[in-house]
């Protein structure tokens, strides 16, 4: 007698692999970069935006694409992500010139939204909450696993074929993905068909993200200072302002504000949006470490960085099941806590000479303290949106999260920037091997050890509120039978 595979086992993996495609493709990417530049007869700016319109366009449509989700169905709008996604990929293997393929980034990016959004919400609503812990904590392995697989694929792609095999790779897993989503997701939310889509606050909303992540990333090159960046923090202020105006007294509001009354869920994203800020930087800055003051070319780098991705990939699933027996607090708070531990020792060792032993022990600390702190929080968070908010409760933690991240990287580019020649500082980013004097890379550890002080202070915000959380109720939010 055939045994038949519980539903919340297949959206699972449906869902898996949504996100080990992603992850791949933003680790993969980034090696390419040099090639890409010199095929396509490119310029500096022209590759930095073939990585930030994909960065902009799946953080800005994140809260639109969860609103609309709650109305009309979650499990279609993943399944358009997939589709969405392969799509763009495909367009970027073909594209023939760097106009076209930062054009098929933004359609990457429109797909990734879509699957990200709804991912967390498909698991959600699958799981029960004594099992969210662990279904999240073994989705986010692949995000450990594309951390540790991007750039073995890319150094080996690079080796024996064309940089457009980095997107090529894309199709036939979207295929694969597109077809098994299609064929095993069953919608368990009814929507809010009935609602309307508030188009203003989406409008307003849009403009004040992308005002907001515009600045932080030109802000790099003309200076925080400059007229036309102060501008845009400007625009920001004034666009938000006018966005929670409308979400007020909006009556089908883009974003539910009511959903920051709960506790558990307010402290979770804020929580989550300040580990973002704290930790994503940690990653780059090592990175320049070990190509400016070491001396290695981009892909050894990369690949020196694989202890922390195996780590957090051990971590997270167990993680995600002590979640479920005992609650979210202690493991995201000991999390957070070991890696403001981890930029401590950093803070301590970090040298122009620190061997790679030492790095790989800090290294070690924030892949641990990630895989205990993200599948908790996030189970938290989702604990506390009700059922009919799934996607918005989804999009609001990811699009902060996903801002925490832009910030946390313009951040350590904006460190490497005042401690580095601009010149040699815009070449690291796009991956050439460039090294420094003494004086300099003193100068830029120097700068280093700044951020990192940076960072434990907001990881220990991040601890604060993960503390403060309160108790979660264990409320199911699936649907009965």
């Amino acid at each position: 007698m055939e045994r038949k595979i519980d539903y919340k086992w297949i959206a699972l993996s449906v869902t898996t692999i949504g996100a080990l495609m992603s992850s791949i493709d933003s680790t993969i990417v980034v090696l390419a970069l040099p090639q890409m530049m010199d095929r396509l007869g490119a310029n500096l700016v022209e590759m930095i935006w073939v990585i930030m319109a994909y960065i902009l366009v799946s953080t800005v449509l994140l809260l639109v694409f969860g609103r609309i989700a709650d109305m009309f169905g979650r499990t279609k709008l993943y399944n358009l992500g997939f589709v969405v996604f392969t799509i763009g990929s495909a367009l970027c293997g073909i594209s023939r010139s760097a106009a076209q393929l930062i054009l098929s980034r933004i359609v990457q990016g429109a797909g990734a939204a879509l699957m990200m959004v709804n991912s967390t919400a498909i698991i959600t609503e699958a799981f029960p909450p004594d099992e969210r812990g662990r279904a999240l904590g073994i989705n986010g392995i692949t995000w450990a696993i594309g951390g540790i697989a991007g750039p073995l694929l890319g150094g080996l792609i690079l080796s024996v074929a064309s940089w457009r095999w980095i997107f090529y790779i894309n199709v036939p897993i979207g295929i694969l993905g597109s077809v098994w989503g299609y064929l095993a997701l069953k919608e368990l939310s009814k929507g809010n068909r009935g609602e309307r889509f508030d188009a203003p606050g989406a409008a307003t909303f849009s403009l004040g993200l992308v005002s907001l992540l515009f600045a932080l990333t030109l802000g790099i090159g003309l200076g925080f200072g400059s007229w036309p960046i102060l501008g845009l923090f400007g625009l920001f202020a004034v666009a938000l302002a006018a966005f929670f105006l409308r979400e007020r007294r909006a009556a089908a509001p883009v974003l539910d504000l009511s959903l920051f009354g709960n506790r558990i869920y307010s402290f979770s994203v804020v929580a989550a949006m300040l580990q973002s800020l704290a930790m994503f930087a940690v990653n780059f800055l090592v990175t320049f470490y070990l190509q400016v003051v070491r001396g290695y070319d981009p892909l050894k780098a990369a690949l020196l960085l694989i202890p922390l991705s195996a780590v957090s990939a051990v971590v997270g699933p167990v993680s995600g099941i002590i979640s479920d027996k005992v609650g979210a607090r202690v493991p995201a708070t000991l999390g957070l806590i070991l890696q403001g531990a981890a930029l401590l020792w950093f803070i301590a060792v970090l040298s122009p000479t620190t061997s790679y032993l030492q790095i790989a022990v800090g290294l070690v600390l924030v892949g641990i303290g990630g895989g205990l702190f993200w599948a908790p929080n996030t189970s938290a968070a989702m604990n506390g949106a009700p059922r009919n908010r799934l996607g918005i409760a989804s999009a609001a933690l990811a699009t902060l999260r996903q801002t925490g991240m832009v910030t946390s990287f313009a951040l350590s580019l904006a460190v490497a920037a005042g401690s580095l020649p601009r010149e040699v500082m815009m070449q690291l980013f796009v991956g050439t091997n460039a090294t420094l004097g003494s004086a300099p890379q003193a100068a830029f550890v120097t700068g280093m050890r700044n951020a990192f002080i940076v960072s434990v202070v907001l990881c220990a915000l991040a601890a604060g509120f993960s503390l403060v959380r309160g108790a979660e109720k264990r409320r199911d939010s699936r649907p009965s039978s």
